[in-house]
């Protein structure tokens, strides 16, 4: 059975049965490097490239070896067909299996629209209208205009019990609640790559209601979550709520139908930080800005009020279990807990510093400044301060100290990919699969590697991304395009309340799922028939699976930076 569904021009398929030729569903540029991956042993005599509709061969891939997994063993044979840069529809054969493709200029673009427009479909306390939604409109849902302060969030200026209003943002991720730690990286991520493509985001139209305006529909759809995150501070000492939530996750059920009471729950180191890393970064951005005039400098007011709080606050933990047994109603939503600081002391006082000029920051990031990097994640942000100070100061002390951790790790990721599987800079140790590896262990390093790219100009680092994306996007040892609504195998059952609840066969297009976990921390009484522990096959398409199969904003994020700045650079 063949399921489609069309959205702002884009049309994505699931498919009953998977190929054993593993790619990119979604298509590949002309003159990009083009790999697939096929099951077993195969002589390059046994794959051909075939056009779509006629069935004739149009070009003879080259194998580039035979790669062995080091999790199964199994062998897997990785061809290369580089030299078709025609545009149009193809298929590759490998003897019974056939897997159809296309090349075409933008390639990528209709998934960096609908990884952007999931934003969209995500917001809270608004109507989400057939105009822009399509058959995906829902009722208002969550007004959250009467939140009220939970006894760990009180402070004399609003004692336990305050009524306040904090509408809007973006639900987290399958759940309902919204979290400032969270949402402050994602909005980070994103604004670090459209500091890198201003000109791309800026034309890139996805059919919100504020498109039209004079600002990019990705800084709009940011802007809905930055007008939230400023409400999630308490204007009497500037400290920042953890997050706005239920006590408990409500269940599989429409927003407009949910009734518990929400609460601003516990101010936190790290989500001062967070906020005011944010809120300086983007009073930067929008600085200027004719449709949101007064954002800027309510944005730095609130950033400075919030490090402030953090300098007399430092290590002010969310620990959940502690404070359920202190305050109450008890609360189980998700922790987003952090104890350890020092990166986003790092990335906080980077923003406040580019906005302000102020010395006071800088030294405060040398103080801060990591000693190798890593990839972004929300409890790991130092990547988005080390990105500021490489792209807006490189010539400052710290930015050379940290371009050489930069690239040491990225020049780790290249090393691997000529022995790996799927032609990939990540992916080859187990430890690469995990909660939310789609988006930490490949999108975000795909966007190191551009980053490094950026940096140098070297086509090495550009490839090793695009290798990334095609990995997402079905090159992978599943055959899943992990991307909802794209390709020819997706997702159809991800772990979201809203597409479990619509009534609607399809999930929201442009989501991106957790991934392959073999932790499979959802299948403690053995109800999920995950189809292995394998690490990079430990996956299964059921609303179930919150460990392989969730959405989330982060993860949402590091698809549009990596998905995006790919498309680009065509």
């Amino acid at each position: 059975m063949l399921k489609r569904l069309a959205f702002f021009g884009l049309i994505g398929m699931s498919l009953t049965a998977q190929s054993q030729v593993r790619m990119n569903q979604v298509g590949y540029t002309p003159q990009q490097e083009k790999i697939a991956v096929v099951e077993g042993v195969v002589k390059a005599s046994q794959v051909k490239i075939v056009d779509a509709q006629t069935g004739r061969s149009v070009a003879k891939p080259r194998v580039l070896r035979v790669a062995t997994s080091p999790f199964s063993g199994k062998r897997r044979t990785v061809v290369d067909f580089s030299g078709l840069t025609a545009e149009g529809s193809y298929a590759v054969v490998a003897g019974s299996h056939r897997q159809p493709f296309t090349v075409r200029g933008h390639a990528l673009r209709d998934v960096s629209k609908g990884a952007v427009k999931s934003f969209f479909l995500m917001r809270s306390g608004m109507p989400i209208a057939a105009e822009y939604a399509g058959q995906w409109a829902r009722p208002l849902g969550h007004a959250d205009t009467q939140v009220v302060v939970h006894p760990s969030a009180a402070s004399p200026g609003r004692p336990a019990g305050t009524i306040i209003s904090s509408p809007g943002g973006w639900y987290d991720a399958g759940d309902y609640n919204k979290y400032v730690v969270n949402s402050s990286y994602s909005i980070g991520l994103m604004l670090c790559a459209y500091q890198q493509v201003r000109g791309y985001f800026g034309r890139l139209n996805v059919g919100i209601p504020e498109s039209g305006n004079q600002t990019a529909d990705l800084l709009d759809e940011l802007m809905y979550n930055l007008q939230w995150l400023l409400t999630m501070q308490d204007p009497w000492d500037g400290g920042v709520y953890h997050k706005l939530t239920t006590p408990n996750f409500e269940g599989f059920v429409m927003p407009a139908d949910c009734h518990q009471q929400r609460y601003v729950v516990a101010k936190s180191t790290a989500a001062a930080l967070d906020f005011a890393a944010v809120m300086a970064q983007a009073a930067r951005v929008f600085r200027a800005n004719a449709d949101y005039p007064r954002f800027s400098a309510e944005a730095a007011r609130a950033a400075l009020a919030a490090y402030h709080w953090a300098e007399q606050h430092p290590d002010t933990y969310y620990r959940q279990g502690e404070m359920n047994r202190q305050f109450q109603p008890a609360v189980s939503t998700g922790e987003y807990g952090d104890r350890s600081v020092s990166d986003e002391w790092y990335w906080a006082a980077t923003e406040l510093f580019l906005l302000t000029g102020d010395n006071k920051f800088q030294q405060d990031a040398a103080k801060h400044q990591p000693t190798r990097f890593t990839a972004s994640s929300w409890g790991g942000v130092a990547a988005l301060g080390t990105y500021e100070w490489l792209t807006q100061c490189g010539e400052a002390e710290i930015a050379q100290a940290v371009r050489p951790q930069l690239m040491a790790y990225c020049d780790s990721l290249l090393a691997a990919i000529p022995a790996s599987s799927f032609q990939t800079a990540s992916g080859n140790r187990a430890g690469d699969f995990a909660w939310g590896c789609l988006g930490g262990s490949f999108c975000s390093t795909g966007v190191s590697l551009l980053f490094a790219h950026q940096l140098t100009g070297n086509a090495r680092y550009l490839a090793a991304a695009r290798h990334h994306a095609d990995y997402v996007l079905g090159r992978n040892a599943t055959g899943y395009c992990y991307v909802t609504g794209f390709g020819t195998h997706s997702p159809m059952y991800p772990h979201h309340r809203i597409s479990a609840a619509d009534g609607i066969e399809p999930p929201f297009p442009g989501l991106l799922v957790g991934g392959p976990n073999p932790g499979q921390q959802d299948n403690g009484g053995g109800n999920l028939a995950y189809p292995s522990r394998i690490p990079d096959e430990s996956y299964i398409d059921h609303v179930d699976s919150y460990a392989s199969n969730e959405i989330a904003i982060n993860w949402n994020a590091e698809l549009v930076a990596l998905i995006g700045w790919l498309d680009a650079l065509e």
